[in-house]
């Protein structure tokens, strides 16, 4: 089968699904199933299983009915699933594995509408795992890790509630496996209070990322995290429906598609057609997922992004839209507990600044300042986006001026009174992402409460 898939496309995978028994129960049949399945080892190596997806799967789910809360084995699948499954004989029941007479309805004696909405509801209380269920699997703290169901149970022991011991092998091994990724293929990196989980199907070494990401590396996930998972082969995009194009300029093409944005890498070239990274992002930038064309750059190490775009300020200026926070071109100290931020673009002696003020104050960084404002109080945080001066800071102050820096003969401070004028400078020095309405309205709200609570 993997050589019938290698011609037809660069992207295959091997579903180890685990071979389950026959409905028949015929016994030699069974022991030729069982000799033939795959050890759990091979079931995860060749399945691996995706924690990002998973994760993500059970945030969505946690309001779903767990077969764990009560031992009415089919009453999750009964309330969540909209198919149904119509056997040769005209026995129709909610799902294909269902042998059980007694679960299936018999469509030439009734009606679809009668089955649909009274016979197959009617089997939510009819089946209960009782003790055995309870003390085995409902139980199990690998319970949301296996591939267990009631009616596995059925084919392998004729019991619905009983507990598949093969299955809690491909579990245990699953949960290995599991730990491993956490431990060699995940990071956490915390930047103005945001978590950003890093996932890559290539290990993660302390040399994969320049030693600027050190002062932000945390131990797990905070109250808002955003995830990106690194994979390293392009998807095959040619003549798929990205959507809707919403921005085209080099190293970008930008689509969006229902609630998801898709980033295209593009030359700068129009007569390069090649396509150098494809991204996909949920609605908020909270997921995203990022396909890279080989695995070389990476394995090298010393990067210098996360995501590894050109800068990981084209993430990080749509998601703090949505955080009450902004992205400037700006130095920033800490002196004597208050925050001061030099904006200023190219040259304009941010850099300058921030040395002259070292032995005096924790700089913060040279070059991008992340600005917050936290349920009314403003404040500023370090980032790893610096530019001459490699001193970074992952701490935060209350923001107490802002300096815009303009060259002259002479030092003198200019105080500015006029709000307008504040926020026109603000959003001179604003690191933009692709510009959208919804960003511009949560930008120009953020800009406009900082030019009217901070000395400028």
């Amino acid at each position: 089968m993997v050589n019938l898939a290698e011609p037809l496309s660069p992207h295959w995978r091997v579903g180890a699904a685990w071979l389950y028994l026959s409905a028949d129960g015929n016994l030699e049949r069974n022991r030729e199933i069982r000799r033939q399945r795959l050890s759990p080892e091979e079931v995860v190596e060749l399945d691996k299983p995706d924690l990002s997806y998973d994760e993500w799967m059970e945030e969505k789910e946690h309001n779903y009915p767990h077969m764990d809360e009560d031992d009415r084995l089919f009453a999750p699948c009964i309330a969540i699933r909209r198919d149904f499954h119509v056997d040769p004989h005209g026995q129709m029941t909610f799902c294909c594995f269902i042998k059980d007479p007694a679960l299936r309805y018999d469509l030439r004696e009734g009606t679809f509408r009668e089955c649909w909405e009274a016979f197959i509801p009617s089997l939510t209380d009819l089946v209960r795992g009782g003790r055995e269920y309870v003390g085995n699997c409902g139980s199990c703290k690998l319970r949301h890790q296996c591939r267990w169901c009631p009616v596995y149970g059925y084919l392998e022991h004729r019991s619905f509630s009983a507990k598949v011991d093969y299955l809690c092998a491909v579990a245990m091994e699953n949960r290995r496996f599991k730990e491993n990724w956490k431990k060699n293929h995940r990071r956490f990196y915390q930047i103005a209070g945001i978590t950003i989980r890093v996932d890559s199907d290539l290990p993660i070494t302390d040399e994969t990322f320049l030693p600027k990401f050190r002062p932000f590396e945390v131990g797990g996930p905070g109250e808002d995290t955003i995830s990106i998972t690194h994979h390293f082969f392009l998807p095959d995009i040619d003549g798929k429906n990205l959507g809707r194009e919403v921005y085209r300029k080099p190293p970008w093409a930008i689509y969006r598609k229902g609630d998801s944005w898709i980033y295209v890498g593009i030359s700068p070239s129009h007569e390069d057609g090649q396509i150098h990274q494809v991204a996909w992002s949920n609605h908020s930038h909270s997921r995203l997922r990022i396909y890279n064309p080989s695995e070389k750059i990476f394995l090298k190490g010393g990067l210098h992004s996360l995501t590894l775009f050109p800068t990981d300020q084209i993430l990080l200026a749509r998601a703090l839209a949505d955080r009450g926070s902004c992205y400037l071109h700006a130095s920033g100290v800490v002196m004597n507990g208050k925050g001061l931020l030099f904006a200023g673009h190219s040259e304009a002696g941010k850099s300058t600044l921030a040395m002259l003020l070292k032995d005096r104050a924790e700089i913060l960084c040279d070059d991008r300042i992340i600005v917050r404002n936290h349920s009314g109080k403003i404040r500023i945080h370090g980032t790893w986006s610096h530019g001459d001066v490699e001193e970074i800071s992952p701490g935060s102050a209350p923001l107490s001026g802002i300096f815009f820096l303009e060259k002259s003969d002479k030092n003198r401070l200019i105080s500015l009174e006029n709000t307008q004028e504040v926020i026109a400078k603000l959003l001179e020095n604003l690191i933009r992402p692709f510009e959208t309405a919804d960003w511009w309205e949560k930008t120009l709200m953020t800009v406009g409460i900082i030019a009217g609570h901070v000395p400028c």
